[in-house]
């Protein structure tokens, strides 16, 4: 299953010049726990970090630091795991497997962002292909139990 059958399009992003206090402010209005953090060199929104509401506890909250104070670009990842929108799902689990990540910036052939995914998208998808073989099953049964009567 590709990537881009299961990602989520509607990516919650924002510039890394915006405050913590804007980034914490999106996510709670858009419902998420995560902004990828873009920069639009040529029109396409390139993935330049990730923030996460984890990150703005520890980093912040836990630290007494005013939020309003620093930018996104002050405690994003900059590191960014992403994969292409191309790309098997089992490719995207090694990837999270070996960044130690559990959401991915999904990129398009222009290497602009396309989406997101995360782990519970891949369970989803997993449980969806478990089901359709449990299923695969339960009718080769059916088949077998008719061909003997």
């Amino acid at each position: 299953m590709r990537i881009a059958d299961i990602c989520t399009r509607h990516v919650v992003h924002i510039g890394a010049t915006a405050s913590l206090r804007e980034a914490a402010e999106t996510m709670r209005t858009r419902h998420v726990g995560t902004v990828v953090v873009v920069d639009q060199p040529n029109g396409e929104r390139v993935p330049i970090g990730i923030v996460t509401d984890r990150d703005l506890v520890v980093a912040v909250v836990a630290e007494g630091v005013d939020p309003g104070s620093l930018t996104v670009a002050d405690v994003m990842s900059r590191r960014v795991a992403t994969c292409m929108e191309d790309q098997d799902m089992f490719e995207a689990i090694e990837i999270m497997r070996e960044r130690g990540v559990r959401r991915l910036p999904v990129l398009n052939a222009k290497g602009g962002l396309a989406g997101i995914v995360a782990a519970d998208d891949i369970f989803g998808a997993l449980g969806e292909c478990m089901r359709d073989l449990g299923r695969a099953l339960t009718r080769a049964q059916a088949h077998e139990m008719e061909a003997r009567t």
